[in-house]
């Protein structure tokens, strides 16, 4: 086990781990009192119903309209493709069983005529030279409604690795079109996002009607790059991480849904030759912008949604029926993590911004396009296929968001900051740097809800914990007026984190949700107002003799509710202060009572399940405030509270290095790095060069203020404790 995450020695009862004090806290009452129900944003216009009550299917992943027919062409993700009629009542045909795992499949446009369609599957899972292949396959003229898996002739082949891509779609043009991600897993491994020597990162463009020699396509004279040397001419477009689902309209335009990695998500509309810019861009933004550009300039998405709104888009259809009126022209797509769908039209060229349509508990994995031109929305957990329809006006009994902190059922007495009783009052091993400002934290579990202890292992180590529906944590904020004075203090904001479970395998899907809100406190300190989405800034006057004249100013920032998200990633399992690393301490309950929080949570039941071990022995992080723990062990523990939910595999830092407590040092990419975002004014800077601070650009960028900060949001101050304590583990770090 690494030093930082350390196990204490098997204790005796009364030992400090458990207090001096072993008589047995009284039981928790349950909390009942909750009001935090659903947002305060206005009810969405739309819901989705069942459109085929008698399917279920097992992980769809694809789901077209087969040409000349009114039957769909339906993929599961172990191979298996179905056949069914357009109509309620319909049941499935098995078509094929592929035995291996297909990402989509389109019929051939004279399908009736020619019985051919055409699969996008893995014939291995992880990274694999050539473990994504494009194949044709034919039903015969007497049954097009059963096909033999020999009748296989492989088109393409592409490495696969994470990202394959693997939508198949024929355009107006009668040309195959196909998507291919980067083929790996995180941050475009293998530089192929600008390269168009290769099939990756890519759609391709071809002719399946004719062969060319040994070649069973051919490709099309007016592809983009068909007289670039070196180029694979049957790229289309390249730039891409991987679209999930592109379209086409009735328009003959190009619809993209691209899955972003750290931050952004992107809809894009596709036109020969263009290049959307990953891995230099995410989106517009910046990711590792001093890689090599590919030969055509790069162009923006139509859309982007920061990962607050969305974490994998899918891309949808435009609804071509006349009815709903609101609905007709635009196009309809969604997110596979948080289950909204949107819908966007063009005007003049440009997109309207986007409409939130639904906000499910569905995992979007496809759009479909019914013969009356509606949009049809597959879910891949449930297996259903759902259909969009107006929502019921709201209740009149309907619960409404509380505005002011007093009405979210959470205090008794919101003016002394006393909570409900049901209340748990928590503290963590490691604080998060807030400019100075204090913290008190409390969950709120509603009814008899528990925990599932480090239940969340998806997508990387470390793990959290899994909180039951209608969960709320709160921390409230409190600064000293005057330096020095904890007499002085006011509360600034509260905020809550409010949990909306999710249907689905939490480890395989990694199936949660987090809302963030911040309640504002008044002048008087009797209660706090529900900040707008946009969040704010507030300059306080402090009282400190250290400033000149004796008083500063100080510029408190509100985040935004986007900005919440930056930093509770999925990555991060969320709940950053509560999971076993942070809470794997004493906690003082009052009276003189102190617990470690793992055990008294196991007493109160607030566990599902008994802890696998006894607290003593499950990992925890150093307390970084404590200057009896060695310094290495408080640098790292410090690091992972303050940087490691962004510095972490898709946890949302524009850079290759993690910094989690569970990781040894060598493997973190910080000894000796060589700096990606530039040098800050040092000379010759690597990220830590060991024995020496002044070098070394992790503890440089704490130091900073404005352009370069770290971190770069929710802090106006630097941390003078920090910085010394960073500089002097990183002196103490033998040279190498």
């Amino acid at each position: 086990m690494l030093a930082v995450i350390v196990h204490c020695c098997l204790l005796p009862c009364g030992s400090p781990l458990f207090g001096d004090d072993s008589k047995p806290l009284p039981s928790r009452p349950l909390w009942t009192t909750s009001r935090v129900q659903g947002t305060p944003d206005p009810p969405d216009p739309y819901r989705l119903e069942n459109a085929f009550p008698e399917l279920v299917f097992d992980e769809p992943l694809s789901i077209n309209l087969i040409p000349g027919t009114n039957r769909f062409l339906l993929c599961e993700r172990d191979g298996k493709l179905y056949t069914f009629e357009d109509r309620p009542d319909a049941t499935a045909d098995l078509l094929m069983d592929l035995g291996r795992t297909v990402y989509g499949a389109a019929a051939h446009p004279d399908f009736l005529q020619n019985g051919r369609f055409f699969v996008a599957s893995v014939t291995a899972e992880g990274l694999t030279a050539e473990g994504s292949r494009l194949s044709r396959f034919e039903t015969s003229p007497d049954d097009r409604w059963h096909a033999d898996v020999n009748s296989e002739v492989v088109l393409l082949k592409w490495p696969s690795g994470g990202h394959n891509g693997g939508c198949v779609r024929f355009g107006p043009d009668g040309l195959l079109y196909l998507s291919t991600g980067d083929g790996s897993g995180w941050a475009d491994w293998f530089l192929t996002g600008q390269r168009i020597d290769d099939l990756l990162a890519s759609i391709l463009r071809i002719d399946v009607d004719h062969a060319n020699g040994n070649t069973p396509y051919q490709i099309p004279p007016d592809n983009p790059f068909v007289n670039t040397e070196g180029a694979r001419p049957e790229v289309y477009s390249y730039g891409h991480r991987n679209v999930w689902k592109f379209s086409f309209d009735r328009e003959g335009r190009l619809w993209a849904g691209d899955v972003g990695q750290d931050l952004w998500e992107m809809v894009e509309l596709v036109h020969p030759g263009d290049n959307f810019g990953w891995s230099v861009n995410e989106g517009t933004h910046p990711f590792k912008p001093d890689r090599p550009r590919g030969p055509t300039p790069i162009v923006p998405p139509l859309i982007e949604h920061p990962h607050s709104e969305a974490r994998s888009v899918t891309g949808g259809e435009v609804w071509d029926a006349a009815a709903p009126g609101d609905l007709h022209g635009s196009y309809v797509y969604g997110d596979y993590d948080t289950g909204k769908i949107w819908s966007v039209q063009l005007i003049d060229g440009k997109p309207t911004p986007p409409r939130q349509l639904a906000d499910t508990q569905f995992r979007v994995v496809a759009f479909a396009k019914n013969t009356a031109g509606e949009v049809l929305v597959v879910d891949h957990v449930t297996g259903t296929i759902q259909k969009l329809v107006p929502a019921p006006p709201p209740a009149t009994d309907a619960p409404v968001f509380p505005r002011l902190l007093s009405e979210t059922g959470l205090f008794v007495s919101t003016a002394e900051h006393t909570p409900d009783p049901g209340l748990i009052p928590y503290s963590v091993n490691a604080s998060l740097w807030s400019d100075g400002a204090d913290k008190e934290r409390l969950i709120a579990l509603p009814g008899d809800g528990q925990i599932a202890f480090d239940d969340v292992t998806y997508p990387t180590p470390p793990p959290g914990w899994q909180f039951p529906d209608g969960a709320v944590l709160v921390k409230t904020f409190t600064m000293e007026m005057e330096a020095g004075n904890p007499a002085s203090s006011r509360r600034l904001e509260t905020r809550l984190l409010h949990y909306k479970d999710m249907p689905g395998d939490r480890e395989r899907y990694g199936a949660q949700f987090w809302r963030g809100y911040t309640y504002v406190w008044n002048d008087e300190q009797t209660d706090a107002e529900l900040l707008d989405a946009a969040g704010a800034d507030r300059v306080l006057t402090i009282h400190d003799a250290a400033a000149p004249g004796g008083v500063r100013e100080q510029t408190w920032h509100f985040p935004s509710r986007a900005e919440c998200t930056l930093c509770h990633t999925m990555a991060a399992k969320y709940a950053l202060g509560v999971n076993t690393l942070q809470m794997n301490r004493l906690h003082d309950y009052g009276h003189n009572q102190t617990r470690n929080q793992l055990a008294q949570l196991q007493e109160w039941g607030v566990f599902s399940k008994p802890l696998p071990a006894a607290p003593e022995t499950l990992p925890k992080l150093a307390d970084d405030q404590d200057t009896s723990a060695p310094v290495g062990d408080r640098a790292r523990a410090y690091l992972h509270a303050n940087c490691s939910h962004c510095h972490r595999l898709w946890g949302g830092g524009l850079t290759d290095f993690e910094l989690t407590a569970n990781l040894p040092l060598e493997k973190t990419g910080t000894v000796g790095a060589k700096p990606e975002r530039g040098a800050y004014g040092l000379t010759d800077p690597k990220l830590i060069v060991p024995g020496d601070p002044d070098r070394s650009l992790l503890l440089h960028r704490m130091t900073l203020l404005g352009l370069g900060r770290m971190p770069h949001v929710a802090s106006n101050r630097v941390d003078d404790n920090g910085v010394r304590l960073i500089r002097e583990w990183i002196s103490e770090l033998p040279p190498q």
